[in-house]
């Protein structure tokens, strides 16, 4: 990244942004791929709306972003209509209906590992792979508060898959820190490593398998994959394979509609998803700690307010190991969480002199990185932010048959042991950092944003938040900004840093590392005055913003043909 002399505060040196936003009246769409933005603007100038426009940009991520996201995935929609109401569309994967606590081996206790299990079991292969949710959350969205068919939105996937795209090295990259694994599976290889070497940047990926796919959920509707055809493939597969996995798991899952969680940072609402994610209610409680402090002040990147950021980490993250999963089977502490009382005892226990360990605040609950994001706007003034994944990079690193489909590793989330919080159980949600986050200023939309990159992205969705509203960024600006993170152990920093912001830090006890990036792309959609939009991606994946100039003829207006002479 192209940073300026220090990363200490705005207004000592400002880092230069390495991408520029895009405006428009008629709508705009930002996304982690320029094609998939494309999609959703090839939606918005049909005629479409915001979701119109978000479905189609989803779909066409799964063909121009595989290693990301899929239909065999899950995820969270926050969509805010054209009337100011808000809609949480939960498309979480769920554990198979013949999952168990302990069909994993766990491999230790420790805080690094004590998600593995033995042989990697839970990560790589059919074994590793939950109910997929993605499918049918988009065509529920569609069905709802779309305007255009799944058929419609789904023709640039289509399209692409059919004909093939250019690889960009972002892709590639990501295919080489992954090819041993690919190696092991000749479908997901024969894609992805011709010859036996990771697919190159400028290659033309063509994925035929997936396009046939693609063509019958065209024709069918989220039925193919959700009982029928594309679903008995994907059932056969997994039983041959040993996999806790049935057609029955596809048949019988069903969306959830929840409502947001809301809270207050300043001048502004903060609106996000619940339970099973996260993101929103641990957003807000780390603003609200966070509000009793004078970021401003302090300074972008300052050491006060790094090490301020990464004490209010350690806090929510203790919070969020102890209590934060599927609503169904634990009672989450929802109203604790996001409580300004229950922030103000936290903030208290801040020494800015020194690092702490921290316990979770709130009484455990009990049973009773990769990723990505797209964020759209249509000129009617509906809002979409969605966060789908297949979890890991290329999930579990195998493509189920001849669908074309590459299979999640969500059973990876999970936690192996038996008896906590986030232990396996039939049915039982996924847990998720997601972190789709939309903020309101007097009542009307601000900002909408959200990112990719595993238990990162709810740290750095709210670092996104505070660069807006603490720290007067603009929507380029807040995405791009470096961020740093910690979940109680090393405290990672981006590229950018003060020469001496580590040395600070080690002097208040914590140990830091560089790193050349945390989470992955983030975009997002911003209100302007005029009554348009301005979107924005960060420099961290291929995001792209595309947004809707023009219109219609003014009213009235006629074509006269030259008259005959």
């Amino acid at each position: 990244m192209i940073m300026q002399a220090s990363w200490r505060s705005r207004a000592a040196a400002e880092f230069v942004c390495e991408k520029a936003p895009a405006r428009g009246r008629q709508g705009v769409v930002a996304a982690n791929h320029p094609l998939g933005a494309a999609a959703g603007a090839e939606m918005l100038a049909a005629g479409g709306n915001a979701v119109d426009a978000a479905v189609a940009t989803l779909l066409t991520l799964t063909v121009v972003e595989p290693m990301m996201v899929g239909l065999l995935g899950g995820g969270m929609t926050h969509i805010r209509d054209a009337t100011g109401r808000h809609h949480i569309i939960d498309g979480q994967s769920q554990a198979p209906r013949a999952a168990t606590p302990d069909m994993f081996e766990p491999v230790s206790d420790d805080v690094a590992t004590r998600l593995d299990a033995v042989g990697r079991a839970n990560a790589i292969g059919p074994r590793a792979t939950a109910t997929a949710g993605n499918l049918a959350a988009w065509s529920h969205a569609l069905l709802k508060h779309g305007t255009f068919s799944l058929a419609d939105a789904i023709q640039p996937a289509i399209r692409h898959a059919r004909q093939g795209f250019a690889v960009t090295p972002y892709l590639s990259e990501c295919t080489a820190e992954c090819a041993a694994d690919l190696a092991r599976d000749p479908r997901i290889a024969s894609l992805f490593l011709p010859d036996g070497q990771p697919i190159q940047a400028g290659a033309r990926l063509v994925q035929s398998a997936y396009a046939e796919t693609l063509q019958a959920i065209a024709a069918e509707g989220p039925a193919a994959l959700h009982g029928g055809g594309v679903g008995q493939t994907v059932a056969d597969f997994m039983a041959a394979a040993g996999a806790a996995f049935s057609l029955a798991d596809l048949r019988d899952y069903r969306i959830v509609e929840r409502e947001a969680v809301r809270g207050t940072y300043l001048s502004h609402e903060i609106v996000g998803p619940p339970p099973p994610a996260s993101g929103g209610v641990h957003v807000i409680q780390m603003l609200n700690i966070l509000e009793r402090f004078d970021l401003a002040a302090m300074g972008f990147g300052s050491t006060d307010a790094v090490h301020l950021l990464a004490e209010t980490l350690k806090i929510a993250f203790a919070d969020r190991d102890a209590s934060t999963g599927d609503p169904d089977f634990l009672d989450v502490p929802v109203a604790k969480l996001i409580d300004k009382a229950y922030a103000a005892e936290r903030a208290a226990g801040i020494d800015m002199a020194r690092a702490q360990a921290w316990a979770p605040g709130v009484k455990a609950a009990r049973e009773s990185p990769h990723t990505t994001h797209m964020t759209v706007a249509d000129k009617d003034g509906a809002v979409v932010a969605a966060t789908h994944t297949i979890n890991s990079l290329f999930g579990a690193r195998y493509i189920v048959g001849d669908t074309g489909m590459i299979a999640n590793n969500y059973m990876y989330l999970f936690d192996p042991h038996p008896g906590r919080a986030l232990s396996i159980a039939p049915g039982k949600r996924v847990p998720t950092s997601m972190a789709p986050i939309m903020g309101l200023k007097d009542g009307r939309l601000d900002f909408a944003l959200g990112l990719t990159g595993g238990v990162r992205i709810f740290p750095s969705a709210m670092q996104a938040v505070v660069n807006l509203v603490a720290h007067g960024m603009s929507l380029q600006e807040a995405v791009e900004a470096p961020r740093v993170w910690t979940q109680g152990g090393l405290l990672e920093i981006e590229v950018g840093a003060a020469p001496d912001l580590a040395a600070a830090l080690a002097k208040r006890g914590h140990k830091t590392v560089p790193t050349a990036h945390l989470g992955g792309g983030m975009n997002g959609v911003r209100a302007l005055a005029d009554g348009g939009f301005e979107g924005a991606a960060c420099w961290r994946a291929d995001g792209t913003a595309i947004a809707l100039g023009g219109g219609r003829a003014r009213q009235g207006v006629r074509f006269w043909p030259e008259r005959a002479h």
